[in-house]
C-alpha cells in the first residue's frame, strides 16, 4: 500500500469519524466534553460496506467484486 492510498483511505475514515463525536455517552449527556462513540463508528463502516456491496451485486453477483469495491472505496 502506498502513502497516497493510505492518505485516501484515511480521508473516507475521517469523514465517518466526524459523525461519531458527541457530548452524550449511551444517550446520556456527560461532563460537557466530547466523547467518541466507537459503536456508531463501527456501525457506519458496516453500513457503508453494505451499501457498496448492494450496489455492486446488482451488476456482478461476485464476492470478489464486492470486496474490490469496498477496498477501492476505503483505499482510493
Amino acid at each position: 500500500m502506498t502513502l497516497i492510498q493510505i492518505v485516501n483511505m484515511n480521508e473516507r475514515i475521517k469523514e465517518l469519524e466526524k459523525q461519531c463525536w458527541s457530548h452524550r455517552v449511551d444517550g446520556v449527556l456527560v461532563d460537557g466534553h466530547l466523547h467518541f462513540d466507537t459503536q456508531k463508528f463501527a456501525e457506519l463502516i458496516v453500513w457503508e460496506c453494505m451499501k457498496i456491496c448492494e450496489d455492486v451485486m446488482k451488476k456482478d453477483n461476485s464476492a470478489l467484486a464486492c470486496w474490490s469495491a469496498i477496498k477501492g472505496t476505503f483505499r482510493s
